[in-house]
C-alpha cells in the first residue's frame, strides 16, 4: 500500500511524493487522514535544519505529529474500530522515508493504541480543531509537575502561549501573557496580553517560557521573586546559559518540561469535554494538502498564521 506523503527531502526543501508503507499487524490500525497541523516549533527546527541531534532524526523524513482522521481497517487485536475518528501524534509506518514524527500523510499505519479517538465536543463541528490536542497536552504537561506554581507570567501568545494561558485560566490562574509582535497581541480569552517594555513588574513566583529564545533567560530572571521558578517550556536550538549572580540573589529555580505523555492528553479531554477549554481561534489558515509546500512557508514566515493545517480529503 502506497500514499501521498509530506517529504523533507533536505532542509528547505520539501517534496509531495508517494511513499511505500509499512504493512500493518494485528496490532495496527489504517487511517485516511482528513487534517494535519504544521507545527512552527519542532517542525520549523526541521525546516530549517537546526534541530538538535535525536536518536532516528534524519532526511529524507515525514514531519507532522498532529492528525485526524477516519479509520478504513483494523487489526483485530488493535481494540479500535472503523469508522472511528481518530487523533493520531504521528507514524513511523514508511518504508522510504524516516518517521521520526510521521503525521503528514493521506494514510497513516499507526498501532491502535496510539490512534485516540475523538468524540463529544471535539467532533461537534468539524473536527478540524483536535489536530490542536497535542499542543494542549504539551502546554498541560507544563504544569503537570507535583506542586507545581501555575504560571503567573507567559512568554509568547503563539497557539502554545494561548493553550497555556487558557489551561492555566481552567485550572484557576490569572496569568499575564508577553507579546512584542502586534499580530498577536489580540484573541486573549480570560487573561491580559502585554508588550514587555510596558511591564514593571519584578515579582512573578513562576514564568514559563514558550518562545524558545534562549537570548531570554537572563532577562526573564530579573522577573522572579525570591524563591520563583523559571520553566523552559519551548524548545531550544542554541545552548541554555545565564549569569549566576542575579540567579544567585534571587534563589531561583529552574525547570525544563518535556513532551507530553498520555495522561496530559487524558487531561485536556476532560477540560475540553466539561467546556473548561476551548480550541476556538487558533486555527488561522488552510490549504489543501497539494499546497504543502506553499503552506509550509506561509506556517513559518507569516507572523498573522498562528495554526496551519493541511486539508488531505480530496488527496489520495
Amino acid at each position: 500500500m502506497q500514499t501521498l506523503a509530506v517529504v523533507m527531502e533536505k532542509p528547505e526543501h520539501l517534496s509531495l511524493r508517494h511513499l511505500e508503507l509499512l504493512a500493518p499487524t494485528q496490532d495496527d490500525v489504517i487511517v485516511d487522514v482528513l487534517w494535519s497541523g504544521i507545527s512552527t516549533g519542532t517542525e520549523r527546527l526541521l525546516w530549517t535544519g537546526r534541530m538538535p541531534f535525536f536518536p532516528g532524526l534524519g532526511y529524507p523524513l515525514v514531519p507532522g505529529y498532529e492528525s485526524v482522521g477516519r479509520i478504513s481497517a483494523a487489526g483485530q487485536a488493535s481494540g479500535r474500530h472503523v469508522g472511528d475518528m481518530v487523533f493520531v501524534p504521528g507514524s513511523r509506518g514508511f518504508r522510504d522515508a524516516r518517521g521520526i514524527f510521521g503525521g503528514a500523510a493521506a494514510h497513516l499505519v499507526v498501532a491502535g493504541a496510539k490512534a485516540v479517538p475523538l468524540d463529544g465536543a471535539l467532533i461537534e463541528q468539524s473536527g478540524q480543531e483536535a489536530v490542536l490536542l497535542a499542543l494542549a497536552a504539551t502546554a498541560h504537561h507544563t504544569l503537570a509537575l507535583k506542586g507545581a506554581a501555575l504560571p503567573d507570567l507567559i512568554i509568547g501568545h503563539g497557539v502554545l502561549g494561548r493553550l497555556l494561558a487558557r489551561i492555566t485560566c481552567a485550572l484557576g490562574g490569572n496569568p499575564v501573557v508577553w507579546e512584542r509582535n502586534p499580530l498577536r497581541a489580540d484573541g486573549a480569552s480570560g487573561y491580559q496580553v502585554i508588550d514587555p517594555d510596558t511591564d514593571q513588574r519584578r515579582d512573578y513566583t513562576a514564568i514559563y517560557d514558550v518562545s524558545g529564545d534562549a537570548g531570554l533567560i537572563d532577562s526573564l530572571i530579573g522577573r522572579l521573586a525570591p524563591g520563583g521558578e523559571l520553566v523552559l517550556a519551548g524548545f531550544y536550538d542554541k545552548p541554555i546559559s545565564f549569569d549566576f549572580a542575579p540567579a544567585f540573589q534571587r534563589e531561583a529555580r529552574m525547570r525544563v518540561a518535556a513532551e507530553w505523555r498520555p495522561a496530559d492528553l487524558d487531561a485536556v479531554r476532560l477540560l475540553i469535554a466539561e467546556k473548561a477549554l476551548k480550541l476556538d481561534g487558533l486555527i488561522t489558515h488552510t490549504q489543501p494538502a497539494h499546497q504543502a509546500d506553499v503552506a509550509y512557508r506561509t506556517a513559518f514566515g507569516d507572523a498573522a498564521c498562528l495554526k496551519m493545517i493541511l486539508d488531505w480529503r480530496k488527496t489520495s
